[in-house]
């Protein structure tokens, strides 16, 4: 395969990508890594294959194609290469969570001699590092490192570096307790999602929307949180965002903790897993997950008790007796009785509440 096929090929990968055909588009650049004779070309579909994987969750897949795109920099002789793929190294081991290893690779990208990427990309790089600092709970060094990156961000006026880096803030400042702050930049990024990210991927808006609920249920306003939350979640269903799905998930959970209903956060969990699992096909884990949910509807009694179907899970017109006990309204007119079926107790009132 040649110099233009191979753009070709990529090219048509990167659209079945962007309209959510992910395995698809994986299969179109695996095709092309395996017969390109390209070097540039295959350098290229390393990093799509690099991003892809990131996005899916699968971040060992994103360190092996990662290691692969080095290797391939190395035969280019290219500085500006060697910076992206070193770059690319050390955003897989921070997924991984090797965070000193992320450092060493910022460190390494830092040290190349001056590269045409370099203004683009240091910023970047900054990025990754301060969140590996975060990681390692290193806050003073992590806000020197993200206000550089800000400063990248501003200098070479680049929105979507400053959308991620105030995200990335919005995490530091949620760690250190400022929930103001935590709140204040997500509520930057969303603006700057609003205002320039007509041609941005959605994972931007999902990624803002996130990181403001996580600072709404710190400061108790539960309603805008759960709002920010499933509208975060949305955008990661659609795209098969399996990271973001699961930030959702214990964002969901917390909320519900907050509120003090723990059984119901553990129906929800459940209940979205379900979905995701069988988008994807994995039959084991949905099983488990439903077996989980049908536990959780007996436990905490969240069950028509006429037709003994689950509350909850669609929606559906419910109708509560003055014992407290619920039901599905359809399921009470058909059964025509002026008392409870569960504890058999009379109406209190004319007609049902």
């Amino acid at each position: 395969m040649g110099q233009d096929q191979t753009k070709q090929q990529i090219e048509k990968g990167l659209q079945l990508y962007q309209s959510n055909q992910t395995e698809k588009a994986l299969q179109v650049w695996t095709k092309v890594l395996q017969k390109s004779s390209d070097p540039v070309g295959r350098f290229r579909v390393l990093g799509c294959l690099v991003t892809a994987h990131s996005e899916m969750g699968r971040y060992k897949e994103m360190l092996k194609f990662a290691v692969v795109q080095i290797d391939t920099a190395r035969e280019l002789e290219d500085a500006d290469f060697l910076l992206e793929s070193y770059l690319n190294l050390a955003r897989s081991n921070e997924k991984l969570c090797e965070f000193h290893k992320t450092i060493s690779y910022c460190k390494t990208c830092l040290g190349l001699p001056g590269t045409r990427a370099g203004a683009q990309l240091g910023g970047q790089v900054s990025l990754s590092m301060g969140n590996a600092f975060l990681g390692l709970s290193l806050f003073q060094k992590a806000l020197e490192s993200f206000e550089k990156a800000l400063r990248y961000a501003h200098n070479n006026d680049d929105a979507m570096l400053e959308c991620r880096v105030c995200c990335s803030l919005g995490s530091f400042y949620a760690q250190v307790k400022d929930y103001e702050k935590a709140l204040f930049f997500p509520c930057k990024a969303a603006e700057l999602v609003n205002d320039y990210g007509k041609g941005w991927s959605l994972k931007y808006r999902a990624m803002s929307q996130y990181h403001m609920a996580v600072a709404y249920r710190l400061l108790g306003h539960l309603g805008s949180a759960m709002e920010c939350c499933e509208e975060s979640m949305k955008i990661a269903l659609q795209h098969g965002d399996r990271p973001l799905q699961a930030l959702c998930l214990l964002c969901f959970a917390d909320i519900h903790r907050s509120r003090g209903d723990l059984e119901l956060s553990q129906l929800k969990l459940h209940c979205l897993s379900e979905g995701i699992y069988r988008s994807k096909g994995l039959q084991r884990e949905l099983r488990a997950h439903v077996v989980r949910f049908h536990e959780c509807v007996e436990e905490t009694e969240l069950y028509c008790g006429l037709c003994g179907e689950s509350i909850g899970e669609k929606n559906s017109r419910l109708q509560a007796l003055p014992c407290s006990h619920i039901f599905h309204l359809r399921c009470l007119q058909n059964h025509g009785t002026r008392s409870c079926p569960n504890c058999r107790r009379s109406s209190m009132k004319p007609g049902f509440v």
